[in-house]
């Protein structure tokens, strides 16, 4: 069942998912896609089977530094729909991707009625909140290398091993100069981390990068597995 590719979807009950089958579609999401501008109403909600989402801060310089990304195991536009609020960040999809997509009001009224899906969106958006604000620390206080090195965790958590992306997007996501990233980049590359070519990432030690990278990732699952397992037998993601 497609929908259920979608990890938040994939938790509700069958009869649950059957008031919002109706509502939702399949799209397919290209990279660059912008799904919403900052301050701009939410008119749709997409639940991810592929791919990322990005929610970005544009800064008036010009710049703009990632806070947040949204995969399989997420939703954007969740807790805008319960009450009727505007994005706040600029909201783009990095990796193309493929999403159950429902209108805002649909979801809206269902969840009214049904206090398990209300209480689903409210649980991701309490972890979309704490992965901000680990963010926020990660950016003030670690270095450039194990910044990336974590980036390149949750990317391989979300999107796989092959990444299309350039250096000046990952410089520009981090909130860091390209030569910033441009060097890390190399000194990956000949400790066998990773193969880097123009526009292109392969991840080829996880292992690795996993002992380059900061606590950050680790306290990022460890957010996710406490909201959504804490009160299952297994309690584990």
């Amino acid at each position: 069942m497609p929908h259920r590719k979608n990890f938040l979807l994939d938790r509700l009950d069958p009869a649950l998912l059957d008031r919002l089958r109706p509502h939702l579609t399949i799209t397919e999401l290209e990279r660059g896609e912008v799904l919403a501008e900052t301050h701009q109403q939410v008119h749709k909600v997409y639940f991810p089977h592929t791919g990322i989402i990005s929610c970005v801060v544009e800064l008036v310089g010009g710049g703009a530094i990632e806070t947040g990304m949204i995969g399989h195991d997420g939703v954007f536009g969740g807790a805008q729909a319960l009450d009727d609020k505007v994005s706040l960040n600029h909201v783009i999809v990095q990796v193309s991707a493929t999403a159950s997509v429902i209108s805002s009001d649909a979801l809206r009224g269902i969840a009214d009625d049904q206090p398990a899906i209300r209480s689903l969106l409210v649980k991701y958006e309490q972890f979309f909140l704490a992965q901000v604000q680990q963010t926020a620390a990660c950016n003030a206080t670690h270095n450039v290398q194990s910044r990336t090195c974590k980036w390149l965790l949750r990317m391989h958590a979300l999107a796989g091993a092959d990444l299309d992306i350039t250096q000046e997007f990952l410089a520009q996501m981090m909130g860091v100069r390209r030569t910033s990233v441009s060097e890390v980049a190399k000194v990956l590359q000949r400790a066998g981390m990773i193969a880097h070519t123009r526009g292109h990432i392969g991840i080829l030690d996880l292992d690795l990068i996993k002992q380059s990278a900061c606590e950050c990732f680790e306290d990022i699952r460890s957010h996710y597995r406490r909201i959504f397992f804490s009160n299952e037998a297994n309690g584990s993601a």
